[in-house]
């Protein structure tokens, strides 16, 4: 990648102010604008001890975001764009340039699970439904970007893995035996949005515990920067998490936990194309979508057994969702042009994924070598009714995989992963109603060497297959000799980077982390995308996209902190004839810096800045830059009468910023007031 040259002061210069600032504030003696100093730790810690290009959102950082869906959680990654976040309908997660997209809610190159569950959309057309689910029902997230550290959740991952943990009730209990009741209600302006989440927590005994969540969101239509009204931006909807763990053994070393997850949402009258990319050609539908995930997982620990660390879940995920027609909405209702289309819009969709996943963790030595050995088989069995523009089937898999992270001496750590996955595709309508099955091996290697100072490097490469999906049934015939249940998308994927982490660099109790990792993926035997302006008959030959991906922080002992990421991105495509262009799902470069201070545990306060270059996307076609101001404040008091009580104020896009995200389809949201507020009793 060439990194252009104004990009490049704009790093520099960014990186100098982080810098800048941590010395200014060790110099002033604690002096700040903003009173008196008591302690000071980061929003987000850099993940430096690992070659992984891994970010974790922890609890904290959730509350304070105040999202109002899990794609607004981690649009602050690093190599995480979006495509109209806001709404759980129409939007979806792009990670390094692939997975949701303005057609489709996926290209199959994310995965995203929930505990353990594989979930996600389907290649619904103008249908995106990517993750529907609602964030007051997760503790965690974290997203790992690329190839190399995806073989223990999937092939064919290019993009990255969205893993999302739900919320326990030990988490509120503490382990202590009793019921803790937490309520929380939040205000959005933009929209007039309403929030309410209630949690009932309860440990009967010392060895059971249960949580019981029911959330309610509701939005109407939000506003941009303009006034203009944003697009099927409108939206209902109600969640539920119900979680239990039994824990027994003797030394209480096995334990078996149940959680089950339901999202659901009625609309009337709404645009088909939920993208809102294609006026009213589609015309509007009622549609009603039920999302639901349920997870059976049993572990066994044994104590003073290193090499036994067994986990067995059996999950469900389960996404439906019905649409009808409403009649006279589409301009072309009554012309023979929406005989072609009503097939389309008044199709219901359903689709079903079961697993069995087993898989032991094991810590042992073999002469100087420290090994953290993970093995693991999965069977997964995926059915989908059949629905216009999307085949109907089942797609049965077994996998097996092996990843062993390798410690050396004090310094070096070396990682080899291997996955083999088989897959057997039935159709279930004419002519497509035949079998096919493939295999792959795929595998990486990282390698990280750290040194004492803080200092480390490391590098990885990986390969990865993704087999045919139930989707390419409808591409071509079966007797095609381009077929594409006989081919199988690949993906080469090198990185190499750099990381520091010091502590007491410049005072005492200060810390500086930053992690730089570049990156070069090639998807060949492309599959998944067609030649722009051709027909499914020529497909693109290969994509190249090349990043650089850049995570920092600096904190103080008296709360002063900073954060900031940046994504660099250079992408191709390259069509049947060997012409390039710019790959049509790159995001745009971008940076994201935080100032902040914390004033012990009671209060934090912080402004965030959101930049995105201009993007030329075609010759005639040019997205604007943007950049978006943000404040947020949490307030928890420690005593009088609001003891408890968790205030959170936020305002985002302070400026009124009318822009619309490269990758979106519809504009952002103007300024939008949030209030929250939350109590445990």
């Amino acid at each position: 990648m060439t990194v252009k040259a104004d990009l490049r002061v704009f790093f520099l210069s960014t990186t100098a102010l982080i810098l800048a600032t941590g010395t200014a504030t060790a110099q002033d003696g604690g002096e700040g604008f903003l009173g008196t100093l008591v302690l000071g730790t980061s929003k987000r810690e850099v993940q430096t001890s690992t070659a992984t290009p891994v970010t974790e959102v922890n609890q904290e950082e959730i509350d304070d975001r105040q999202a109002g869906t899990v794609a607004e959680l981690i649009d602050s990654v690093p190599g995480v764009s979006l495509v109209n976040g806001s709404t759980p309908a129409g939007s979806g997660i792009n990670i390094r340039g692939f997975g949701a997209n303005s057609t489709f809610g996926t290209d199959q190159k994310v995965a995203i699970q929930i505990d353990g569950a594989s979930v996600g959309a389907e290649e619904l057309y103008r249908i995106g439904t990517q993750l529907y689910t609602d964030p007051f029902l997760y503790k965690q997230v974290s997203v790992i970007r690329g190839t190399v550290g995806s073989f223990e959740y999937g092939s064919g991952i290019i993009g990255g893995v969205v893993k999302l943990e739900t919320k326990d009730a030990s988490d509120f209990t503490h382990g202590e035996i009793g019921m803790v009741f937490g309520q929380t209600v939040e205000f959005t302006s933009n929209g007039n949005g309403i929030t309410s989440s209630s949690i009932l927590a309860w440990q009967p005994t010392e060895n059971f515990e249960m949580l019981m969540n029911y959330t309610w969101r509701d939005q109407s239509t939000q506003t941009d920067g303009s006034g203009n009204s944003v697009g099927n931006s409108a939206f209902t909807l109600p969640s539920g998490l119900i979680k239990a763990k039994y824990t027994f053994g003797a030394n209480r070393d096995q334990s078996l936990t149940l959680s089950l997850n339901q999202s659901q949402s009625s609309d009337r009258d709404v645009p088909f194309d939920s993208f809102t990319t294609t006026s009213d050609a589609f015309g509007n539908v009622d549609r009603d979508t039920l999302s639901r995930t349920a997870v059976l997982a049993y572990n066994f620990n044994p104590a003073g057994n290193d090499r036994i660390n067994l986990d067995v879940l059996l999950s469900y995920a389960d996404q439906k969702i019905d649409q009808t027609y409403v009649p006279g909405s589409s301009f072309l209702d009554g012309t023979p042009d929406f005989a072609q289309l009503e097939p389309l819009v008044n199709a219901d969709h359903h689709y079903q994924t079961t697993k069995l996943a087993i898989k032991n963790t094991a810590y042992l030595t073999t002469g100087q070598i420290r090994h953290d050995l993970r093995t693991g088989v999965e069977f997964i069995h995926k059915k989908r009714l059949d629905a216009s523009a999307a085949p109907g089937g089942t797609d049965d898999r077994i996998a097996l995989f092996i990843v062993d992270d390798m410690q050396i001496g004090d310094y070096w750590t070396v990682s080899p992963a291997w996955r083999y996955e088989r897959s057997t595709v039935r159709g279930s309508t004419a002519p497509y109603d035949q079998t096919y099955k493939n295999d792959a091996q795929m595998g990486g290697l990282s390698v990280r060497r750290s040194f004492s100072n803080g200092f480390a490097i490391f590098g990885s490469a990986a390969y990865t297959e993704s087999l045919p999906i139930i989707d390419d049934l409808d591409t071509r015939g079966p007797t095609s000799p381009k077929n594409l249940m006989n081919m199988a998308e690949k993906a080469h994927t090198y990185e190499i980077g750099a990381s520091f982490d010091r502590i007491d660099l410049w005072r005492d109790g200060d810390r500086l982390a930053i992690k730089a990792n570049y990156y070069t993926s090639d998807l060949y035997d492309v599959t998944s995308y067609t030649a722009s302006s051709s027909g499914p008959s020529e497909r693109l030959a290969k994509v190249e996209n090349k990043g650089l991906e850049l995570e920092a922080s600096y904190s103080t002992l008296e709360g002063y902190y900073v954060d900031f990421n940046a994504n660099l991105v250079d992408g191709e495509e390259f069509n049947g004839a060997g012409a390039a262009s710019r790959w049509r799902n790159s995001p745009a470069d971008s940076a994201r810096l935080t100032l902040g201070r914390k004033f012990g545990e009671a209060l934090d306060v912080s402004w965030e800045v959101v930049a995105n270059k201009s993007v030329q996307k075609t010759a005639t076609t040019h997205v604007p830059g943007f950049g978006v101001h943000n404040l947020r404040l949490t307030w928890a008091p420690e005593t009088g009468p609001l003891e408890g009580t968790t205030i959170r104020a936020g305002i985002e896009n302070v400026f009124d910023r009318a822009y619309t995200p490269n990758l979106s389809t519809r504009p952002a949201p103007g300024r939008n007031f949030k209030v929250t507020l939350s109590r445990l009793f």
